[in-house]
């Protein structure tokens, strides 16, 4: 891509006061440095496709997916005010927050194994700031032409032209980052309510917040900012160098075809004037001027310096840092692909209620209250056994049969007693039980049984 590019210059300005022969000139620096508009020219190739592709394929997982369905509900929800959590079949709580860490975790090691092996793939094709840059490029170049045709746009003055393409091109960036906010929010609140509350002008005040937030922050780093969000912003491309070596395959280019540099003919024979292949480092250039393209390419700093084939440059893709890399996240994604496959379809919570402690009631019995939360992980109702165990002539006095909603989380009081002659032969203290919550048999799906930890006090 060649863009129009100007340095930026360090802005130094003097300053002095005559106040005597002793007075000084004052040098004032500014820390600032202006930079010129960038007019980046629209390139074609196999890697612009690339990018292209990974952009069709990203933008429509992204507005597409909240509009699905799944068992009469959103697919994928985020309910933060239910805190319960939906992704297709997979119905989750806060206490499942573990998958979310695994997921980060599967994430930071994919993209460390990713950049090992061919640098800056996750920046260039799959970033959410390259793709929106390039979206919103795409609408700059339809309203105001290519990289020239901007140029003289800009240096043309404000006239009734420039305010039809310029404003066309800024009500199009606004609608697009619009959609996208709306998108963004359509993950945590559902969707189709959303629409109706933005067409009846009924959006509560935090969807219009997050909305209109998320919309800005599009509209104004993919519009404006661009580049100067992965130089000043981004905190990946602060480490990113340290996870790239010699084999790893980066944007290359070959000096030892491409210098020295200099202009000449297309008919011009460049080994006979002593000049490098060419001065530009297009392929569509290269080919233009009957060159073999790939002056700028693919490749590994060791396999430009060693002139590596191929396959040799394959086989060093296995050194031990992508190695370490790819056990570790095979080992983790088996790990969660495990945990999900065998989640429990419910889980329970045991507290102790702090309001009562351990008591001595009517014949001698001593008591302990407890509060549970039983969380229905099925989308179907469901009813369970409470049960316990771990002291002699242990039993449970209210909760025994409680039903639960699909999806929901239900808390439940439990008192528990152990009759007066258990009581006294047992050494008073902390004691350890159990809780059996069986999740009783419904059509096609069997009994299930979970057993948690819990303790008895018996008084002194």
């Amino acid at each position: 891509m060649d863009l129009s590019r100007s340095e930026p210059q360090p802005q130094f300005a003097t300053a002095g006061a005559s106040r005597g022969d002793d007075d000084a000139a004052v040098q004032i620096v500014s820390l600032y440095q202006a930079q010129k508009k960038i007019y980046p020219r629209s390139v074609t190739g196999r890697f612009v496709n690339w990018r292209w592709a990974l952009v069709w394929i990203t933008q429509l997982a992204f507005y597409l997916t909240p509009w699905l369905m799944w068992n009469q509900r959103q697919a994928v929800l985020f309910d933060l005010g239910a805190r319960r959590f939906y992704i297709f079949g997979l119905v989750l709580h806060p206490q499942d927050l573990i998958y979310l860490t695994a997921l980060l975790i599967i994430s930071a090691y994919a993209l460390f194994l990713f950049t090992a092996v061919a640098g800056r793939l996750w920046c260039g094709y799959a970033c959410p700031q390259t793709v929106y840059t390039e979206m919103f490029m795409w609408v700059e170049r339809r309203f105001e032409g290519d990289r020239a045709a901007r140029m003289k746009l800009d240096a043309s003055g404000w006239n009734l032209r420039r305010l039809w393409r310029t404003g066309g091109k800024h009500t199009a960036w606004i609608a697009m980052a619009l959609w996208t906010g709306f998108s963004f929010v359509g993950y945590f609140t559902p969707i189709r309510s959303l629409a109706q509350g933005v067409m009846t002008l009924g959006l509560g005040s935090w969807e219009t917040f997050w909305v209109l937030f998320y919309s800005f922050a599009t509209y104004g780093n993919a519009g404006f900012m661009r580049e100067q969000v992965c130089k000043y912003m981004c905190p990946y491309a602060r480490f990113q160098s340290a996870m790239l070596d010699k084999d790893t395959l980066i944007i290359t280019y070959d000096q030892a075809r491409g210098e020295p540099r200099g202009s000449r003919s297309k008919k011009a024979d460049p080994a006979q004037l002593g000049l490098g292949a060419c001065i530009d480092v297009c392929d569509d250039v290269m080919k233009k001027m009957n060159y073999a393209p790939g002056l700028v390419r693919y490749d590994t700093q060791n396999g430009l310096a060693q002139h590596l084939t191929r396959a040799q440059r394959l086989r060093r893709v296995f050194r031990p840092r992508v190695i370490v890399y790819t056990a570790v996240l095979f080992l983790i994604v088996s790990a969660l692909a495990t945990s999900i496959a065998l989640r429990p379809p419910f889980k329970v919570d045991i507290v102790r209620d702090r309001g009562t402690l351990a008591r001595q009631v009517e014949d001698g019995e001593v008591e302990n209250v407890y509060r549970l939360q039983i969380m229905n992980a099925t989308e179907t109702a469901q009813s369970y056994r409470v049960t316990a165990d771990g002291l002699s002539g242990l039993r449970i006095m209210d909760t025994q049969a409680v039903t639960v909603a699909p999806t929901e989380a239900k808390w439940v009081s439990a008192t528990l007693r152990v009759p007066p002659q258990a009581a006294a032969s047992t050494a008073p203290g902390v004691h350890e039980i159990h809780f059996t919550i069986e999740r009783e048999a419904q059509g096609t799906e069997a009994a299930r049984t979970l057993r948690e930890k819990s303790t008895f006090v018996l008084p002194r």
